[in-house]
């Protein structure tokens, strides 16, 4: 019942259109003061966090970190706290959008490990190292070249 609304509040610089713009021309909103969008955000970013553990409450403890299971909730959960705060023209990420996803994954996901092993780069030191010796190397081996090239002799 609320989709659509298209509500924006009061100093925006862009004007909110509804949900169907897409279908129907562009209607310009009512213009709603920032207290009253960030208390109806509020409200019904609840409604949203309210319906994802209603979802997650069918997931069993060892499917909780196949993504297969759980990537429906958790992408009607971020798509909900998305698309209510486009709607009420609030910004998205915000605080509060920000503040249910940490609270999911401590809630949820705080046991899932990664099952393949990350790579990561290695130290500076090494690094470093890796990347001077080749360098250094050639004009030893281009010193070399010239050198044996100047003898005359051909080689076997």
């Amino acid at each position: 019942a609320l989709l659509g609304t298209g509500l924006c509040h009061v100093g925006a610089q862009a004007e909110c259109f509804g949900q169907d713009a897409r279908t129907s021309p562009p209607v310009a909103v009512f213009n709603w003061s920032a207290q009253l969008v960030e208390e109806t955000y509020t409200n019904i970013t609840q409604k949203c966090w309210e319906y994802f553990v209603d979802l997650m409450r069918n997931v069993t403890t060892s499917e909780l970190c196949e993504w297969k299971v759980i990537s429906r909730p958790y992408s009607l959960l971020q798509a909900c706290l998305e698309d209510w705060a486009d709607q009420l023209c609030y910004g998205y990420p915000n605080a509060l959008a920000e503040q249910y996803i940490f609270q999911s994954h401590h809630r949820y996901f705080h046991n899932c490990t990664l099952e393949h092993r990350v790579y990561f780069d290695p130290p500076e030191d090494v690094l470093l190292a890796m990347i001077i010796a080749p360098i250094c190397l050639i004009p030893f081996l281009v010193t070399l070249v010239i050198w044996r090239s100047k003898d005359g002799k051909a080689q076997p």
